[in-house]
């Protein structure tokens, strides 16, 4: 299955490793890229020598392209868009901003820029500003999330913009890579399955919770606070939801979540930790290599694409 996606990155399948925060280290994004995906280590608000301490270690795992996410709402970030050209790495993605400043910069280093957009506008200003792609989120997608669907954000940024469109969120299997491929996407981003990954180093706590999850088992957060967030419910999410109720200041919000998705990724915190996770958890019931995901997925999505629906 070849797309253009595939050929602009110089990555074998179109399926991208999503960026998550805390969880997405060089074992992880350089396992996806070996296997023929493209792996992306997620910058977040982590120090920009930490993470180019991680684009090293990947670098010594694979010589395959591996993506850097760069959270320009971070204080890193002017940091991070120099390190990633210093770093000779070719595909940023961004969230939580917009990345025109440092379009530039990149553009002379020939880094591919793909953003994460909820939404039409955001993705044609995206594109006005110079991206060479854009990653269509979801609402069932975890961690931070905007409020239309997959199934109705793809086809209207496909229709509405001229760059490739990667198609994210409640995607974790075969079908739901052909129904993305089937609305116009070129490829697809993976997040929740990869959590359940053998070279996913989140505590055995979070890969638990995940493979145990049912299909109501997740909640979304902070949607009063203009900061949703998809979560496996537990007593944090309790907490957000009785601070909704209470109208409570955005302080608050901030007390109870401060290093929240830390403990759950670190220590496995399951209570009062952040257990980020779409709503997909709940097909996912086994670990499983990066490669034999990858090649579920392709294998899956290959044969229903290739039915004879006569």
């Amino acid at each position: 299955m070849k797309s253009l996606i595939c050929e602009m990155l110089g990555i074998e399948y179109p399926i991208f490793q999503g960026a998550m925060a805390w969880i997405a280290n060089a074992s992880l994004a350089a396992a996806v890229s070996e296997a023929g995906g493209l792996g992306i280590i997620a910058g977040g608000t982590a120090p920009m020598e930490l993470i180019r301490g991680e684009v090293r270690k990947a670098k010594e795992i694979t010589s395959k392209p591996i993506g850097v996410n760069i959270m320009l709402l971070s204080p890193h970030a002017d940091e991070m868009a120099k390190m990633v050209c210093e770093e000779g790495i070719k595909v940023v993605t961004t969230g939580a901003g917009t990345p025109g400043k440092y379009m530039e910069m990149w553009k002379a280093n020939d880094i591919k820029v793909i953003p994460v957009v909820p939404s039409v506008a955001i993705a044609k200003r995206m594109v006005r500003s110079g991206a060479d792609a854009v990653i269509a989120e979801g609402t069932e997608a975890g961690g931070h999330v905007g409020e239309l669907t997959t199934m109705v954000l793809v086809p209207q940024i496909v229709d509405a913009v001229e760059v490739p469109v990667i198609a994210a969120g409640g995607i974790g299997d075969g079908r739901g890579m052909a129904a993305a491929l089937m609305l116009g996407a070129d490829a697809i981003q993976v997040g929740t399955r990869f959590l359940t990954a053998y070279e996913c180093t989140i505590h055995d706590n979070y890969k638990k919770k995940v493979l145990n999850a049912k299909d109501i088992d997740t909640v979304v957060t902070g949607r009063r606070t203009g900061h949703p967030v998809r979560v496996i419910k537990n007593k944090l999410s309790r907490g957000f939801q009785e601070l909704d109720l209470n109208i409570a200041p955005p302080g608050e919000y901030e007390k109870l979540g401060a290093g929240a998705l830390a403990r759950a990724v670190l220590e496995g915190d399951m209570e009062y930790g952040s257990i980020m996770a779409g709503q997909i958890a709940a097909i996912i019931n086994k670990e499983e290599s990066c490669k034999d995901i990858i090649m579920d997925l392709m294998t899956e999505a290959n044969k229903l694409l290739n039915r004879d629906w006569n």
